[in-house]
């Protein structure tokens, strides 16, 4: 057990099992995907793939008009149709008002009750209760001349306390997660008569499960056609080596131990981003890119290039947490279509090739086009403050 658990813990194939065999996590946008695409190879698929194509269109032109509709009416942030005031100004000064946005409603169909109701109470305990009585210490919590804006205000009560209950729950199904699994190769070495993970969602053995047979065949093609370890891992150091390289001649704020434990420390955080994306399709990666701004900023400290620092490790951690929830929507793809994981983790490392070339070019496009950055140009880029702001609060400190 001793011997073989680091292996295991360590093999990429096990957290696939887990996270899409044995839990079966929903992945809503590759759940939705790999129905279309099953739609196609269906024996009626011909008639089928018709009615879904004019579906698909016919509500695809139906969004596409309301949101060209919706642009007439929109002279800047903030208004139209976009932030529409149906319960009043003063719920619209807290954020309580109509989005005619056909997106949400789309993910509120493919997302469960449970995850649309969370959000629902969420919403309301929040920004109807928290919010406002936070806001009346104004002056007495906070200094009363800041814009509402800053990190130093009562933006940055709401940025600590949703990053806190995040990691929070991301931490939690981890450990709940590592824990069931160390607790099945424990199981596994005194009977000794599996290979594979025995866990479900009832604690019983995975083989005492009744499955369709549709699931047999995709547990059967998803396990069988499985990534090596020695692929997984060694391409995960192969790649820190190199960042750990280059970043420091691109910043030289940023030093080399600085990448190693952003390395060391990124799975646990990809991890829980995969998960909760297979809840509520959702990737968190900037809501942990943030966790790394506060962490290396303050680290660095302010005389060493700590707001650099901060900021570029947060862009490490982001890619890193960031593609693990979206490798796992398309593996969750894989299975439903019987396609073979390593093919698909194949195709993953050539779209990612072409991404280096094709993805620097249209940013300099963009970047000699239009003024970015200017908050009067068409491409303010908004968030470039705000995390700018948060880097220089990491780097400050929080008293």
């Amino acid at each position: 057990y001793i011997k073989n658990l680091p292996r295991a813990v360590a093999n990429w194939n096990t957290w696939l099992q887990t996270m899409i065999v044995d839990y079966k996590l929903t992945y809503p946008s590759g759940t939705a995907t790999a129905y279309l695409i099953n739609g196609f190879h269906t024996p009626q698929g011909a008639d089928l793939a018709k009615r879904q194509v004019r579906t698909l269109g016919k509500y695809f032109s139906m969004s596409f008009v309301w949101a060209f509709f919706q642009w007439f009416y929109t002279a800047g942030n903030d208004c139209g149709f976009s932030s529409f005031p149906s319960l009043g100004l003063e719920a619209y000064k807290n954020r309580f008002y109509f989005d005619f946005s056909a997106t949400y409603v789309g993910v509120g169909m493919i997302c469960p009750y449970i995850v649309n109701v969370s959000l629902l109470i969420g919403g309301v305990f929040s920004w109807g209760l928290m919010w406002p009585l936070i806001s009346t210490k104004k002056g007495s919590w906070y200094p009363d001349s800041l814009p509402e804006s800053s990190l130093h205000g009562l933006q940055g009560y709401k940025v600590f306390i949703t990053i806190a209950v995040i990691l929070g729950d991301g931490l939690y199904n981890f450990l709940k997660v590592f824990g069931k699994t160390v607790k099945a190769f424990h199981d596994m070495y005194k009977k000794k008569n599996s290979k594979s993970l025995p866990v479900s969602d009832n604690g019983t053995p995975v083989d005492t499960v009744e499955e369709s047979f549709d699931e047999k065949r995709r547990n059967e093609l998803f396990l069988k056609d499985q990534i090596p370890k020695r692929v997984a891992i060694g391409g995960y150091v192969i790649l820190a080596g190199i960042t750990t390289g280059c970043l420091p001649l691109i910043i030289p704020q940023l030093k080399w131990y600085h990448i190693l434990v952003a390395y060391a420390f990124a799975p646990i955080l990809a991890f829980c981003n995969a998960y909760g994306c297979g809840l509520t399709d959702w990737s968190l990666a900037s809501t942990y890119g943030k966790l790394g701004i506060f962490v290396f900023g303050a680290w660095a400290g302010a005389s060493h290039g700590g707001v650099l620092v901060g900021l570029a490790a947060c862009g490490v951690m982001m890619n890193i947490v960031g593609t693990a929830a979206d490798l796992m929507q398309d593996f969750k793809t894989g299975y439903m279509t019987l396609a073979s994981p390593r093919s698909m983790f194949v195709s993953q490392v050539i779209g990612t090739g072409m991404g280096c070339i094709i993805a620097p070019c249209v940013f300099w496009l963009f970047y000699k086009s239009f003024d970015i950055g200017n908050s009067d140009s068409a491409y303010p880029a908004p968030y470039a403050i705000m995390y700018r702001n948060m880097a220089i609060l990491g780097v400050d400190g929080l008293s």
